[in-house]
């Protein structure tokens, strides 16, 4: 009696003891070893975004003139026919002016379909060769 009461108390703490030793051992581990599976978290495409200048030559464009819709992706709202909007070269996703140019000075991809802003985008050709 005595022994199956000690059994049913001792072996779920003895269980959850390994568990928890398991849980805080384990990323200690691999934060340690140099395999870089197991390394610190690092964000993709981590980095600074565009500049102010890159930014001015992005096309600006009012809420009538967008192509593919008048939903703003970073603040959710509408964008109104008379507001000025930023309109993505490449994907003609548009966006708030405001919210455009903060998204796009900490993250240089568009925020609806993550296409990055090449800098051959930033820079038309001057003169057409043909």
């Amino acid at each position: 009696m005595l022994l199956s009461v000690f059994l049913a108390l001792f072996l779920p703490c003895a269980g959850m003891s390994a568990v928890i030793l398991v849980y805080v051992c384990l990323p200690w581990y691999g934060a340690s070893s140099n395999n870089p599976e197991f390394g610190p978290p690092v964000k993709p495409g981590q980095g600074t975004g565009l500049s102010t200048a890159d930014l001015e030559k992005l096309p600006k464009v009012t809420g009538k003139d967008l192509v593919l819709g008048t939903d703003c992706a970073v603040c959710l709202d509408d964008i109104e026919s008379d507001q000025l909007a930023r309109m993505i070269p490449g994907c003609n996703h548009g966006f708030h002016l405001m919210c455009a140019d903060s998204w796009l000075s900490k993250h240089p991809v568009c925020p609806l379909c993550r296409a990055k802003i090449r800098p051959k985008l930033l820079n038309p050709p001057e003169s057409n060769p043909c």
